[in-house]
Parts: C-alpha cells; sequence; structure tokens
C-alpha cells in the first residue's frame, strides 16, 4: 500500500466503519515493550532484594511518564491520523524518545536520576506538540481545540524540564503538581469542541496495550524461571508457580476481554475521560504483577518460606485485586450491566487479599495456586452466567406454542 507525501489532517470520522489499529500503530506500541520491561525488570530486582515497598514510587512515576505517552498518541492518532510522511516523521520522532526514556529507566530506580527519562519525554512531548500544531493550521473546525492541546502540553513541559534542575526538597511536590496539569490539559482543551477520536478504536487500542503489557508478566516469569533454574535447578515448587503464573494471566486476559467498552464509549463519549485515565491502575497493576511473578519463581526455586512467602504473595495478590476492582470501576459507567458480576467481583477480590495470609500453611505455592484458581473460577462464573443469559433470551424470543 502506497504512502500519500501529504494529505491535510481535516480530522477522521467518529463513525468510520472498520476502523483498526494501523501498521504504524502497531511498530509505535514495540518501543513500549522495551520501556515497560525495563520498569518491571526494575521492580522485580527491587522485590528480589527486599526493597519492594521503596522502589514502588519511582516505579509509579516512570510507568505515569510511559503510559501518558502512549496514551496521548493513541488518542491524537485516533482523532488525525493521516499516515502521510510528515505523520510518519514525526511518529518516529517520538518512538526515539520512547526509547531514551526507556535507557534511563536503570537510573531511576538505582540512583534517582531522571535526568535521561526527563530528555526521552521532552523529545516525545515536543512531536506531540507539533502533531496538534498541524493539526491546528489543517484543521479549522478542530483548531481552538488543537491550539489549546499544543500549548497545554509545552507548558506542562516547562515545569518537567525544570524538575530536573530544582533542590530534591522543591522536586518532592513537582511530580504530583505535573501528574494534575498533565491530567488536567485534556479536559481543558476539549472545552471548544471534542476530538474526533474513534470509539472502537480506542476500545482496540487499549486492548492491545493491555496484551502488551500482559506478555511482558510472561517474560517476566519466563526470567525468573530462567535464573531459579540457573541456581537451583529444576524442582516441583518451581513448576508449580510457573504454570500457575500462566494460568492466571490466561485468566486475567480473559477477563479483560469479557469486559466490552466500545459501545459504551460510542454512546457515552463524555465518560472516555475516566475510562482512558483509569486504565493506568490496569496498565501498571499487570505490569507489577509480572515483577511480583518474577520474584516468586525465584524464590519457589530457592525453597524460601516465611515472612518471605508472604510479601511475595501479596506482590501477586495486590496487582490482580487493583486489575479486578478497576475492571468493574471502569466499565460500570458505560455499559448497563457490567458482563463480571459484582458479587462475583468482590468475592475474588477478598479471597485474593486474604490468600497470602495463609501462606505459613500452604506455601507460596499454595497462595499462587490460590489466586490463579480464583481468576480462572471467576472466568468459569462469568461464562456460566453469559450462557443462563443466552438461553434465558432465546426463550423469551421464542414464540409459547399454542
Amino acid at each position: 500500500m502506497s504512502t500519500a507525501f501529504r494529505i491535510p489532517m481535516s480530522g477522521r470520522s467518529t463513525d468510520e466503519d472498520h476502523r483498526v489499529s494501523s501498521p504504524l500503530e502497531l511498530l509505535f506500541d514495540l518501543t513500549f515493550v522495551v520501556a515497560i520491561a525495563q520498569v518491571a525488570a526494575q521492580l522485580a530486582h527491587a522485590g528480589e532484594q527486599g526493597h519492594l515497598l521503596e522502589k514502588l514510587w519511582p516505579y509509579l512515576m516512570v510507568f505515569f511518564a510511559i503510559w501518558w505517552a502512549w496514551m496521548n498518541f493513541t488518542w491524537f492518532a485516533s482523532a488525525y491520523d493521516t499516515d502521510d510522511v510528515p505523520y510518519r516523521l514525526m511518529t518516529m520522532l517520538q518512538m526515539g524518545g520512547v526509547l531514551v526514556l526507556a535507557a534511563g529507566v536503570p537510573d531511576a530506580f538505582e540512583e534517582q536520576s531522571f535526568t535521561a527519562i526527563i530528555v526521552g519525554y521532552l523529545v516525545m512531548r515536543l512531536a506531540l506538540v507539533g502533531q496538534w500544531l498541524r493539526a491546528a493550521a489543517e484543521h479549522r473546525d478542530g483548531r481552538r481545540t488543537a491550539l489549546r492541546y499544543a500549548g497545554g502540553v509545552a507548558a506542562v513541559q516547562v515545569l518537567w524540564v525544570a524538575w530536573g534542575f530544582v533542590p530534591a526538597s522543591v522536586a518532592v511536590w513537582f511530580f504530583p503538581l505535573g501528574v494534575l496539569l498533565e491530567l488536567l490539559v485534556p479536559v481543558w482543551a476539549e472545552r471548544p469542541g471534542m476530538t474526533s477520536w474513534h470509539a472502537h478504536h480506542i476500545a482496540e487500542r487499549y486492548g492491545l496495550f493491555t496484551i502488551i503489557v500482559l506478555g511482558e508478566s510472561v517474560s517476566a516469569s519466563a526470567i525468573g524461571v530462567q535464573g531459579a533454574l540457573a541456581a537451583h535447578g529444576v524442582s516441583a515448587s518451581l513448576v508449580w508457580i510457573a504454570a500457575a503464573g500462566l494460568v492466571l494471566l490466561f485468566a486475567l486476559w480473559w477477563l479483560y476481554f469479557l469486559e466490552p467498552a466500545a459501545e459504551g464509549l460510542r454512546s457515552k463519549r463524555e465518560r472516555a475521560f475516566f475510562w482512558g485515565y483509569g486504565h493506568y491502575f490496569v496498565f501498571s497493576s499487570l505490569a507489577a504483577l509480572g515483577a511480583g511473578l518474577e520474584v516468586a519463581v525465584q524464590l519457589g526455586g530457592a525453597h524460601s518460606g516465611g515472612s518471605t512467602d508472604t510479601a511475595a504473595g501479596y506482590a501477586i495478590a495486590i496487582p490482580v485485586a487493583v486489575f479486578l476492582l478497576c475492571l468493574y470501576v471502569l466499565h460500570a459507567p458505560l455499559v448497563p450491566e457490567v458482563v463480571i458480576r459484582p458479587l462475583k467481583t468482590a468475592a475474588a477480590l477478598v479471597l485474593t487479599l486474604l490468600l497470602p495470609l495463609a501462606s505459613s500453611l500452604i506455601g507460596l505455592v499454595g497462595v499462587t495456586l490460590g489466586i490463579a484458581a480464583v481468576a480462572a473460577a471467576l472466568v468459569a462464573a462469568t461464562l456460566w452466567d453469559r450462557a443462563r443469559a443466552t438461553r434465558r433470551d432465546e426463550r423469551a424470543r421464542t414464540p409459547a406454542a399454542p
């Protein structure tokens, strides 16, 4: 398929048929595979050293930068993707910024130095500002919104650059302020008129990013298995934990795609901010789960126990609980009735958070198997509910015999 040199950036239709992710968007996502792998690896390393809580805040900070850069590109592309030569080159520039950010992740965790991350973020944001300025120049109806985006993104970026030069006692307040301003820019920018993002395209993009994060969790588990095999050889506990981790990740993938979002986003566009922003917790919890599973397989191979097993159990249980809670909270405002029943979600949450407390009795293997079983049972119960609802609807449509 040939690429036009330049196509006017006039805004895509919200009702465009068969709108799917472009090959360029899929290539763009691959740079985030690198970034997420870096941040998950650092969190797993902190967990293995017993410093998980200490490194949780840097993890959340860096993950915000990764997620926010992806999110801004995704929503802009949904409204203004022209796939012409200038658009592709600007996207390549953003990809370069992501790779620079990823290279700075180890320093952020080990030295509390965010210089490379700030530089990478600056590259990404300047490219995004350029895209918004082009949209303002070529899309008359959306000019005010595009200019607000360009100005807002540029202004907040000044704050992030300043963050790298202020004393540590002051810098601690810069990050929450920067996050707040970043989240407010789209809300303020869209007041003159909402951009023409495509609901089904956005739902697909978020689903693909969920798969990317789950894939990184699979990779983290594999790294943990490799390390455990090299250090301690094959053991039953290692095999059971690795198998339970795979079942757990598969069940979480299944649960995510049981809840449809596209039609809800299309009919309730005003709730897109809540749904889109809330996915920060979905994505960050899944990436943290990968780190927790890596730690678990390492400890399982070493046959450790006691309080270490409890901590490792919660490194799995808390991300799973956050994911399950967010799955309900984010979809409930979009649809008349959520697919996964609230009471079943609540029961799964309680069981997931209680299981690590029993680690002294069932060990880390039992905790991991139990959490995986809870997630799998939630999938099975939801499928059973759907099958019953389908049969009930079919009976209701079937006319009674005379």
